[in-house]
Order: structure tokens, then sequence, then C-alpha cells
């Protein structure tokens, strides 16, 4: 049950974020800067996870466990945040919300499985097994169904 949870919690982000890429595509046609809306939904990501830090309770990190932490790690996540959420609000429109978020979802399972095969960032490595290779290569083909006309 337990397994079954977390695959719903997994599904439920990626809904979100296909919904969060939807709405923030005509913020961003609206401004006409796919950036200027990246800066604007981070902002807003910044006070949505202040009230449910407040909301859940969540014990604040220490001033040592704070120091602890690389100082590339303070940034750089923020930096490929507003690259890919730039990404879709500038192809979104010139492709759709499906096939973006197709091409999207294929460049996540490319680099993930390279990124898990050799422990890139610090992730377990996960060796790429026959069937791993198998359920990428469909996905794949799905992807190039979705695209095709």
């Amino acid at each position: 049950m337990k397994i079954f949870i977390l695959y719903l919690l997994a599904f439920s982000g990626g809904v979100s974020l296909a919904i969060q890429a939807g709405f923030n595509t005509q913020l961003s046609g609206i401004l006409k800067q796919p950036i200027l809306a990246a800066m604007v939904t981070s902002v807003a990501s910044i006070a949505f996870a202040g009230i449910f830090v407040v909301l859940t309770g969540k014990d604040i990190p220490s001033a040592r466990e704070i120091h602890s932490i690389p100082w590339y790690l303070w940034g750089i996540g923020g930096l490929f945040s507003v690259l890919g959420i730039s990404l879709y609000f500038y192809t979104i429109p010139k492709l759709g919300l499906s096939k973006m978020i197709a091409l999207g979802l294929c460049g996540q399972l490319v680099f993930s499985m390279v990124a898990g095969k050799v422990g890139w960032l610090g992730l377990p490595i996960e060796p790429l097994t026959t069937k791993r290779m198998l359920g990428a290569f469909a996905m794949v083909i799905g992807i190039i169904l979705i695209n095709s006309k």
C-alpha cells in the first residue's frame, strides 16, 4: 500500500507540473517574456512554500546545519529551474502542451537513466537492465507517436 501512495504522489506531481506549465505559459504570453514569467513563478513558489512550511510545522534547520550545506547547492537548483521553466514557457505555445510535456519527459527519462547509471549528482546508482532499457524504449516510441500527426 505504501508504494501505491508513493506512485500516486509522483503521478500527482506530474499532473501538477503540467497544470503549472499551462497556467504559466498564459502568463508568459501576456508578459511576452518567458524568463520574467519564470521569475514571477519563483516568487510565488517561495510564498507558497513558506506557507506550507508554517502549516506543516516543519523544523527550521539550525545555523550549524545551514553552514554545512555546500555553497553551490543554494543556487544551482534555482538556475536549472529557471532554465527549464523558461524553456517550457517558450516552447509550449509553439509545440502545444502535450508535445512539450512528452519531449520534456523524454529529456528527463534519458538524463535520469544516465545519471542513475553513473551516480551523478550524488544519486544512488541504478543499473541499466534490459527491462529498464525496454521500458525507456517503449516510452520513447510513445513520445514519437504523441508527436506524430
